[in-house]
């Protein structure tokens, strides 16, 4: 009974960080389209979020002298790398094939828990995984645009490989004494994002004087600050917070494939707030994508010995600090 609340909330803070993190675009493309180069945009967005969650930093300093690999790798991974490879891939490649290639992360997650840590995986994430990326290839029309520039096709599949990366370090340290508090690690890694953004980004040539006016958000001028607001607390923080926690619960592999449902959330939100209407095989991929994350989530890999990559039955003190620290930081934003 316990396992399966366990799991129930897992799931949920998994739909959650897949809505927060597919409402990012939205918000974003308004920014861009008023004169933000996407890379100024991502770096305001990483930045502002590590400033937000600069207190929980200073709350769990110690984790830089006990787990530093873990916040390196965070840091350069799941923030700074998904983000700076993707944008990369998208200078070469379209937008749908760079989207679907980094979202075949779901499949890598699996090849990892597999070969690398040698842990069954189960037939229903197996299967959840190649539903998911085929309903995918639908709700980008992967067909529209497809090209085969091999430098953007090795950025996209960079950006996959970072996806990996958060994931399996978001399963890391979550058991035993010195588990890592999930809070502390999403923390250190936007700090350290950050750092490594603002080499890649430059912001001191961005256009400052852009904040303090308005976007166009499907034929309504919305003040950018407020976009910036969003992306910050909500498609950041909020998404992250909800996305490592949620892994925890879950399992890398499982989390994985209900992430894919950020691209169907993010189509569905661009048809309501910037009016980019639905074809008929973008609704069917958004259904078949349902499907994937739903058969993924139905059952959970089990080693012999106990729970396998951050199972349901994980269910330690760790978390339910975690939980309380969650719900604080809510309030907070």
């Amino acid at each position: 009974m316990q396992a399966s609340q366990g799991r129930s909330a897992g799931l949920g803070l998994a739909l959650a960080s897949a809505f927060a993190f597919g409402g990012s675009g939205v918000a974003a493309k308004p920014l861009i389209e008023a004169g933000l180069d996407p890379l100024h945009v991502v770096w305001l967005r990483v930045t502002g979020a590590a400033l937000v969650m600069l207190p929980v930093a200073w709350r769990h300093r110690a984790l830089l002298l006990r787990r530093p690999a873990l916040l390196a790798g965070f840091g350069l991974l799941a923030v700074a790398g998904v983000q700076a490879f993707y944008f990369a891939s998208l200078s070469r490649i379209p937008v749908g094939v760079a989207l679907l290639i980094e979202y075949l992360a779901p499949a890598l997650v699996l090849g990892w828990v597999r070969f690398v840590q040698r842990r069954p995986v189960t037939r229903a994430a197996a299967v959840g995984v190649v539903l998911a990326v085929g309903g995918l290839a639908c709700v980008v029309e992967v067909w529209a645009g497809l090209s085969f520039d091999a430098l953007g096709l090795l950025f996209a599949l960079g950006a996959a490989c970072c996806q990996v990366g958060y994931f399996v370090l978001s399963d890391q340290g979550s058991t035993g004494d010195d588990a890592a508090d999930p809070l502390g690690v999403i923390a250190y890694g936007l700090l350290i994002g950050a750092a490594v953004l603002t080499v890649v980004a430059r912001p001191w040539g961005m256009d400052w004087s852009l904040l303090a006016g308005s976007a166009e958000m499907g034929g309504t001028d919305v003040p950018a600050a407020l976009l910036l607001g969003w992306i910050v607390l909500i498609a950041t923080v909020l998404a992250y917070v909800t996305g490592v926690v949620s892994v925890r619960r879950l399992s890398p592999q499982v989390a994985g494939v209900v992430a894919c449902l950020e691209a169907v959330i993010a189509t569905v939100l661009a048809w309501v707030l910037l009016r980019e209407h639905l074809s008929a095989p973008q609704i069917i991929g958004g259904a078949v994508v349902l499907v994937g994350a739903f058969i993924a989530q139905s059952s959970a890999p089990k080693a012999p010995g106990g729970p396998v990559a951050g199972g349901p039955a994980r269910a330690g003190t760790d978390l339910h600090r975690a939980d309380g620290e969650l719900s604080a930081e809510r309030s907070a934003s």
